[in-house]
């Protein structure tokens, strides 16, 4: 055995258990996993396609909109080829620094998804609360500093985490009951004082969550304010509709959110796998679905979308 292996305070690898209880039904469970990761790449990447090829589209809700397609790529693809190495070929290996990278990545971008979902509330909010005040607040300049910030956001909250995993020595074996390196699913495999742990990883929930909602929430109360004082019915239903794809992005990302943080207080005695699956639904769900709300929901979006495939199925055809 080397001096590094003896001198080291943590695994070589940890083993990812998968869905602990669900083992003989993981190429099952595969199957929806790999179609929803599949439509959420697809649909993000035609997404961000669109976008970026057509000038009229680089509009600040259009820009929002391509960073949620970029953060969503990203936020699938941190865990998902992982979790479908174990379901399909009994990978769990995962080596120690890697873990601490995919945690990194996987809480980092899930901080920067609500905070774009704030930038949107906000966007809503000056579209139809100051829509006389709309180009001149909501400029390019503004909409990249948001989105620095954003980033600045979850790099600093979470760029000490990897350092303060890394300091523990891990007596409690390698084996994570997870399908990916979450941070709480980490800890419990570590020895000594975690009570730090417990509070940061508690107190950046509390802010991401709480506060970025508490904002979405009071940006929608103004909103409503100002749509009910609209003479129109007509009007109304234009101001409602502006946010209506806004609104679907935010229930899909914050539901899956709130339910598995109930679940974790109250339904304590549910299986282990049960707390999994809403994990992982939480991190397969939104993405899959946000292209297609937009998509539905949005007129330049559809038809730029419609345009694309219908030029490519008369492309076929012709080389055909």
């Amino acid at each position: 055995m080397s001096a590094s292996n003896i001198t080291s305070s943590h695994p070589a690898v940890f083993l990812l258990m998968g869905i602990p209880g669900l083992e003989h039904l993981h190429i099952w469970i595969s199957i929806p996993f790999c179609s929803t990761y599949t439509l959420a790449m697809l649909g993000n990447c035609t997404l961000l396609f669109i976008i970026q090829a057509n000038a009229a589209l680089h509009e600040p809700m259009y820009l929002f909109l391509a960073m949620l397609a970029a953060i969503d790529i990203v936020l699938s693809s941190s865990t998902l080829p992982k979790m479908l190495a174990i379901f399909w070929f009994r990978d769990r290996e995962i080596d120690f620094y890697a873990c601490l990278v995919q945690m990194f990545f996987l809480h980092s971008f899930s901080i920067m998804e609500s905070a774009v979902l704030l930038a949107m509330a906000f966007y809503c909010y000056v579209a139809i609360c100051k829509p006389l005040h709309y180009t001149s607040i909501l400029t390019r300049s503004l909409i990249i500093k948001i989105g620095m910030a954003a980033v600045a956001r979850a790099l600093t909250l979470m760029t000490p985490l990897p350092f303060l995993l890394k300091r523990f020595h891990y007596c409690r074996g390698p084996m994570i009951a997870h399908c990916y390196c979450e941070h709480m699913a980490v800890v419990k495999l570590a020895c000594g004082d975690t009570r730090f742990n417990n509070i940061y990883g508690i107190a950046v929930a509390m802010i991401i969550v709480v506060l970025d909602l508490f904002f979405v929430i009071l940006s929608y109360i103004f909103i409503l304010r100002a749509v009910l004082q609209l003479a129109s019915q007509d009007a109304r239903c234009k101001a409602f509709g502006t946010c209506v794809s806004h609104v679907g992005a935010i229930l899909a990302f914050y539901t899956p959110v709130v339910i598995s943080a109930v679940m974790h207080r109250v339904a304590r005695w549910a299986a282990p796998h049960v707390h999994i699956l809403l994990a992982n639904f939480y991190l397969l769900f939104p993405p899959m679905v946000n292209p297609i709300i937009y998509g539905v929901k949005t007129k330049q979006i559809r038809e730029q979308t419609l345009g694309l495939f219908l030029r490519k199925v008369v492309y076929m055809e012709s080389e055909g």
